[in-house]
C-alpha cells in the first residue's frame, strides 16, 4: 500500500511563479497553489495541508499576514516564506507572528527547495498522523521553569525586565559572557534563553545555532539593536529562534514573548513529537576555532546534554 503524498499549498501572486512552483513539486506531493492570500487560508480551514509556502509581497494579504493566519487554524501545518526581498520586517514578523519553519530567498534553488518541502512534509505528516494529545495547560504561578539571560552589557538591565515580567516561581538566571551561559546550561535545564546578540563576548548567533542543535527544546528570543535581516535570516533557518526584538525591547512584546516561549517549552515536553519542528538547517560558515577554555565548556555542555537525554531517554 503506497503512502498517501503530502498537500502542500504555495501562494504567489505571481501567475509564473505559481507555474514553475507545480512543476517543479509536481508527482512529488499533491499540489495546491493560488495568487490569493485570503483563498490559501481558506483551503487551510477546510481541509487539511501540511506545508504552506508563501510569498511575502502580494496585493491585500501579504505573507506574514498569511502565514499568521495558518498558525492559528492550523498549527500543525508548518509553515515557510518564500520572498524576493529581505525586509527587515517582514523577516522579524515571519518569526514573531508566522513562527516559521524556514525562510526561503528567489530565486530559489531548486533542490534546497525540494528538500526544505519534503522536510516540512515529513514533520506535518508525523504530527497530523498522531493521536490528538492536549498539552497540559500550564500555570506560570507554580512553574518550575527556569530562564536564562545572557546580557553582554553587564549593565543587567535586561534581566531586571525579564525577572520583573515574569512570576516569581521561575527562576532568572544571568550571564554577562558567552562562557558563563554556557556553563548555566551545562549545570541547569534551561526553558528559555534570551540573547542580547552584539555585546556579550564570543559568537553569540553561531553558539545559539549549535545549542539548537543540541537542545531541540530550548527556545531563543534574541534581543539586538542591530536591523540586519540577514543574520536574523539565519537565526530562523539554523537557529529556530522562537523571537527577535529590537533593543531596547518593548516591555509588552518582551512579556509575550517569554510567556509564550514557556507555555510552548512545557508542551514541548509533554508532546515530545512537537521538537520535530524545530530542526535545524547546518550551518552554512564553518564556526571559528574556539579557545581552549571556551572549547572546554563546550564539551562539558555536550556531555551534559548527553546525560540528560540517556536519564529521560
Amino acid at each position: 500500500m503506497s503512502t498517501p503524498l503530502p498537500t502542500v499549498l504555495f501562494v504567489d501572486d505571481e501567475e509564473r511563479i505559481v507555474r514553475s512552483l507545480r512543476m517543479l513539486f509536481r508527482g512529488r506531493c499533491e499540489v495546491l497553489a493560488t495568487t490569493s492570500g485570503e483563498e490559501a487560508v481558506r483551503w487551510v480551514r477546510e481541509r487539511r495541508v501540511h506545508v504552506i509556502v508563501s510569498d511575502q509581497r502580494m496585493p491585500g494579504m501579504d505573507g506574514v499576514s498569511v502565514l499568521r493566519a495558518v498558525a492559528r487554524h492550523s498549527p500543525a501545518t508548518m509553515r515557510i516564506l518564500l520572498t524576493g526581498y529581505a525586509d527587515m520586517d517582514a523577516v522579524t514578523a515571519s518569526v514573531n507572528d508566522g513562527e516559521i519553519f524556514r525562510f526561503i530567498e528567489k530565486p530559489w534553488d531548486a533542490q534546497q527547495l525540494i528538500g526544505v518541502v519534503n522536510q516540512a512534509a515529513a514533520i506535518a505528516m508525523r504530527e497530523f498522523a498522531a493521536p490528538a494529545r492536549a498539552a497540559a495547560p500550564v500555570d506560570l504561578e507554580k512553574s518550575a521553569a527556569r530562564v536564562l539571560v545572557l546580557d553582554g552589557d553587564g549593565d543587567g538591565s535586561i534581566a531586571l525586565q525579564v525577572r520583573d515580567l515574569l512570576p516569581r516561581a521561575i527562576t532568572v538566571h544571568e550571564a554577562t559572557s558567552l562562557e558563563a551561559a554556557l556553563d548555566i546550561l551545562a549545570d541547569e535545564d534551561i526553558a528559555v534563553m534570551i540573547a542580547e546578540l552584539t555585546s556579550a563576548g564570543g559568537d553569540v548567533a553561531a553558539s545559539l545555532k549549535e545549542l539548537k542543535r543540541l537542545r531541540p527544546s530550548l527556545l531563543a528570543i534574541v534581543i539586538s539593536p542591530l536591523r540586519d535581516s540577514r543574520v536574523v535570516i539565519g537565526l530562523i533557518n539554523e537557529g529556530q529562534i522562537f523571537r527577535f526584538l529590537l533593543r531596547p525591547p518593548v516591555k509588552e512584546l518582551l512579556r509575550r514573548g517569554l510567556i509564550a516561549a514557556l507555555e510552548r517549552h512545557a508542551e514541548m515536553r509533554s508532546v515530545v513529537e512537537l521538537q520535530h519542528r524545530h530542526l535545524v538547517e547546518a550551518p552554512r560558515e564553518a564556526h571559528a576555532s574556539l579557545s581552549g577554555r571556551l572549547a572546554q565548556v563546550w564539551q562539558r555542555l555536550r556531555n551534559s546534554t548527553r546525560g540528560r537525554v540517556a536519564r529521560t531517554g
